[in-house]
C-alpha cells in the first residue's frame, strides 16, 4: 500500500481559509493558523451581531418615534397605547420614517390619538 498524505485536500482547505481571510491585518491573512482563528472569531461576531442588529434598530426606531411624539406634546408610551386603542396597525419602522421624513402625517397621527 502506498502512503496517503492528503496533500491535495489539505492545500485546498488551507487555500480556502486564506482566501476567506483576505483583508485581515498582519498575519491574520498570511498564516493559516492565525487566519483560521480570526475567521472563527469573525463568524462568532457576525452571528452575535446579526441578532444585536435587530435590537439596535428597534431601539433606534423607538428613539425617533419618541422624539417626534415629544414635539407634539405626548409621550411614546401614550402614543403607542393610543395606536393600539384606535386599532391602527403601523409598525415602529414605518412610524419612525414618518416621524423623521413626513412630520405632517406623523402630526396627524398624533392628533388622531389625542382625541
Amino acid at each position: 500500500m502506498s502512503r496517503v498524505k492528503h496533500a491535495v485536500a489539505t492545500k485546498r482547505h488551507r487555500k480556502r481559509v486564506l482566501k476567506a481571510a483576505e483583508g485581515q491585518w498582519g498575519g491574520r491573512h498570511r498564516f493559516y493558523r492565525r487566519a483560521k482563528e480570526s475567521l472563527a472569531k469573525g463568524m462568532m461576531y457576525s452571528y452575535r451581531d446579526r441578532k444585536a442588529k435587530k435590537r439596535d434598530f428597534r431601539s433606534l426606531w423607538i428613539a425617533r418615534i419618541n422624539a417626534g411624539c415629544r414635539v407634539h406634546g405626548i409621550s411614546y408610551s401614550r402614543f403607542i397605547q393610543g395606536l393600539n386603542k384606535a386599532k391602527i396597525l403601523i409598525n415602529r419602522k414605518i412610524l419612525s420614517e414618518l416621524a423623521v421624513s413626513d412630520k405632517k402625517a406623523f402630526g396627524k397621527l398624533v392628533e388622531l390619538i389625542k382625541t
